[in-house]
């Protein structure tokens, strides 16, 4: 059956569920115009994928409900409304939910829906992801795997990152992202002189990526400048990253191995600090 192994009892199927409903039990009116509504600003993500269940995230503009249909088919014929979860500012307005008691070897297809908390009449357009459960039985298996992203001053020029939708046409099971998921240690300029005469252009910026990351929020502007690409974008909405940890994610060679005590942002106090916002930012 092409049905998500869920029972009903998982679900909330009603409205109600979504915040849209009155007392009354009437439908409110939706009469919000396109710029009050709450928006979407990275794109979605999957992650933490096996044959059961899988994490999806996303982020928005503002405090907002977040509504949830999960589907076994892009038509979203046969879709499952979830409970809705909440953005606050005490996670940047991310948030991450797991879908359970799914199918194994089967696409699952989310929509995200966003309600301003603050008029909840004020309802976003839609978002839309996917990702394929792991086998329960033997296959052949696709992925692919990289690292290293925008580092050493390379970030987004006039092409972007094209290798993630290069890795997007070949549709794998997942994506290993295997560490120096960012580079929160080395401050990136707008442009780069290149060997031989040239420059590379950075056409797009953000201020947390101009210094070195301390603070929480410069963490955080780490991971929104990655998704600030669109090939990104496109590789995360239908395919599952599992992201490893390494050493650009607070500062390189962050071991004995590496001395650090030239530079004081780096001391024995600091670095468990940093290490800590770092961590917050890699999970948010």
């Amino acid at each position: 059956m092409n049905k998500l192994s869920l029972t009903r009892r998982a679900f909330v199927t009603s409205a109600s569920a979504f915040g849209l409903v009155g007392a009354s039990g009437l439908a409110l009116p939706y009469y919000s115009r396109a710029n009050q509504r709450p928006a979407f600003t990275h794109g979605v993500q999957s992650g933490d994928v096996d044959a059961t269940s899988g994490m999806v995230w996303t982020r928005t503009d503002r405090p907002a409900r977040v509504m949830y249909e999960v589907s076994t088919t892009e038509s979203f014929a046969d879709a499952v409304r979830l409970a809705p979860l909440d953005t606050s500012p005490a996670s940047d307005y991310t948030v991450k939910r797991l879908l359970t008691d799914l199918a194994a070897d089967q696409d699952i297809f989310y929509r995200m829906t966003a309600a301003d908390l603050s008029d909840i009449n004020a309802v976003s357009e839609p978002i839309v992801g996917r990702f394929r459960t792991a086998p329960a039985s033997k296959r052949d298996v696709r992925f692919a795997w990289s690292g290293d992203t925008a580092g050493q001053g390379w970030g987004i020029d006039e092409t972007g990152m094209k290798i993630y939708s290069t890795i997007a046409k070949h549709t794998p099971d997942f994506f290993l992202h295997s560490g120096d998921t960012i580079y929160a240690d080395g401050a990136m300029k707008d442009e780069v002189d290149l060997p031989g005469g040239g420059k590379w252009k950075n056409v797009v910026m953000i201020d947390g990526k101009r210094k070195v990351a301390e603070t929480l929020d410069e963490y955080r502007d780490q991971w929104k400048y990655n998704m600030m690409d669109k090939h990104v974008l496109a590789l995360s909405a239908i395919c599952p990253t599992f992201y490893q940890w390494d050493d650009h994610e607070v500062v390189n060679n962050w071991s004995d191995s590496k001395d650090l005590t030239t530079d004081n942002r780096y001391t024995e106090k600091s670095i468990p600090v940093l290490a800590a916002r770092a961590a917050r930012a890699f999970h948010e």
